[in-house]
């Protein structure tokens, strides 16, 4: 089964953190990448750079309109993600668990089961 687990980031939260406590941060999600590596579980992770870099496209009557920054006024924005293959939810939660943004009170780790994948429904 496949799972996405995201990271939610709160910068006021990130911002009040230590040089020692962000380093720890990055370090975590190290081990835990090498760990769903060595288990054969990960996928992929990717890192997403802050909203404030985003575009956004819509269409309207047929011509693309792009905006810069963020599409919602937020204090929090997805920071990243990892795309895991395991037995079960239950599994996903407990990997979920390991990684050090968890630890932190105003970040959040969501767990997701994936639907649908390269055209077909996940089982």
């Amino acid at each position: 089964m496949k799972f996405l687990i995201s990271m939610h980031i709160n910068p006021a939260v990130l911002d009040a953190l230590t040089d020692e406590e962000k380093a720890a941060i990055g370090d975590g999600h190290g081990r835990f990448v090498e760990a769903l590596k060595r288990s054969g579980e990960l996928i992929i992770t990717q890192a997403l750079v802050d909203p404030s870099q985003a575009a956004v496209v819509s269409v309207r009557n047929g011509q693309p309109v792009v905006t810069d920054g963020p599409f919602l006024e937020s204090k929090e924005y997805l920071g990243g993600f990892y795309l895991i293959d395991c037995e079960n939810k239950e599994r996903a939660i407990e990997l979920a668990a390991q990684i050090p943004d968890t630890a932190i009170k105003g970040l959040g780790v969501e767990v997701r089961q994936v639907m649908f994948s390269d055209g077909q429904l996940e089982a």
